[in-house]
């Protein structure tokens, strides 16, 4: 037996809208045998696009009942039931939720009218419900409202019923199948297409732009973890209509798709990724000059139209640390350099004659802030990540030159990676950040026997 759902909302995502109206038809397999709708009372004000596009006013709904008091007979015309709507995903989410929220526990098998229309009922231009029944000549009086809308689905599903030679809704029925979970207008054989081993994918939209960008030690698995569960958040629900298609590029390990995936969010700024779009070490070695000529060392937080440092860092500890190293090494001051921040006597090594007490000559300071800064980059390392690459025959290879990342690629396996600058014509720069150069120094010190320095 199947359960034909139609509801209207308040607006897109269950867990802050409400139901203003349900309606379920009860299908045999050949018609309908049963029918149930009543409006719902959400319990907040249905916006004005909303009435303009369904009809059901504040007035309406006023004297409805709440779902909670129609939530016993809504579970119990949809328990045992096979679950079908137009776009199953967004109608199933809502009643699920509302039914959690008043006690009922609902699990359904699913069908979508959407995918199947485009397995059953191939060469149409639109898959959407009005423009797919007007094709096909199924009459709907009341569109938009819950009613009408599942009467339209129930006869656009007994259609399928007839003209369902290759049996494509019992396979979506079958125990094991994940079609049902998929995004309504994300084609299966882009699914089966994925391949299991290390990448990274594209979701794009109905246009082909990119709509979020993501990184996997196994494409497949990870992509298909993205259509799980039933979250009813907005998100997830907007997220999971947009998706028309899904590319991926293969990498040769998980290092590559991570880093691959920060340099893609950063040239396609993709509307659903959010973490690594802006993402910036917090902190910064910066040199300026001060009013008296000399040269300066500080840490600081890394701000906006703020002068560039000439080194990033994870931390304040990590900074400090830097600075005492260099005043050490290049015989700094330590209160030009804000580490000493009281009025006692400088405690640097040329105490009584140091630069803060004005007796050092700027350019004799000068000279030794400019090494200091000179020898930290020049102690930056120069290294090649070589690990496995996309088959037996190639290695991947990450460069980082001076603390840079400079860029990857891949290389014969045979490939000798002694010449830096002929490593470099092997490989595609890539434009780098903060982020990737920590990864890779990261992974370096955990793998040094994969490391080639230079």
């Amino acid at each position: 037996m199947y359960a034909i759902v139609d509801i209207e909302t308040t607006g897109g995502h269950a867990s802050a809208n409400g139901i203003t109206e349900i309606a379920i038809c009860l299908h045999d397999g050949k018609k309908v045998t049963q029918r149930y709708t009543t409006l719902v009372n959400p319990r907040r004000e249905i916006p004005i696009y909303i009435s303009a596009l369904t009809g059901i006013t504040n007035d309406m709904v006023e004297q409805a009942p709440p779902f909670e008091d129609v939530a016993a007979d809504v579970y119990h015309l949809l328990h045992g039931k096979i679950f079908v709507a137009h776009n199953v995903n967004f109608d199933y989410s809502f009643v699920r939720y509302h039914l959690s929220q008043a006690g009922y526990e609902l699990n359904c098998n699913k069908l979508c009218t959407v995918r199947l229309g485009r397995k059953i009922l191939p060469g149409h231009a639109s898959y959407s419900l009005g423009r797919l029944c007007r094709t096909l000549g199924i009459d709907n009086e009341a569109r938009h409202r819950a009613m009408g809308d599942a009467e339209a689905t129930a006869e656009l599903f007994s259609l399928m019923l007839r003209n369902d030679r290759e049996e494509h809704i019992k396979k979506a029925l079958k125990q094991g199948s994940k079609e049902q979970l998929l995004p309504p207008h994300l084609p299966k054989a882009d699914i089966e297409a994925l391949p299991m081993m290390p990448g990274v994918y594209y979701f794009h939209d109905d246009k082909g732009k990119v709509i979020y960008v993501g990184k996997a030690r196994n494409i497949k698995k990870r992509v298909c973890s993205h259509f799980t569960g039933n979250n009813p958040g907005p998100q997830r629900q907007e997220f999971l209509r947009n998706i028309h298609r899904i590319s991926f590029q293969e990498c040769g390990t998980e290092l590559i798709a991570f880093v691959l995936e920060a340099v893609e969010i950063k040239r396609l700024w993709p509307k659903y990724n959010r973490s690594l779009k802006r993402f910036e070490h917090a902190y910064g070695l910066f040199v300026f000059e001060d009013q008296n000529g000399y040269m300066r060392l500080a840490v600081d937080k890394r701000r906006k139209l703020a002068i560039q440092p000439v080194y990033t860092c994870n931390s304040l500890n990590e900074g400090y640390s830097i600075i005492h190293s260099l005043i050490d090494q290049f015989e700094l001051c330590p209160k030009l350099c804000f580490i000493q921040r009281n009025t006692n006597t400088c405690t640097g090594v040329h105490t009584g004659h140091c630069a803060c007490e004005g007796v050092q000559q700027v350019e004799d300071y000068n000279t030794r802030v400019n090494t200091a800064i000179e020898g930290l980059k020049k102690a930056l390392p120069t290294f090649a990540i070589r690990d496995e690459g996309r088959n037996y025959d190639e290695h991947s290879c990450i460069l980082v030159e001076r603390g840079q990342f400079y860029g990857m690629g891949y290389i014969t396996s045979d490939y000798s990676t002694t010449d830096l600058q002929q490593l470099k014509t092997k490989l595609t720069p890539y434009p780098g950040n903060d982020y990737i150069r920590n990864m890779v120094l990261n992974y370096g010190e955990k793998f040094p026997d994969r490391m080639v320095v230079f």
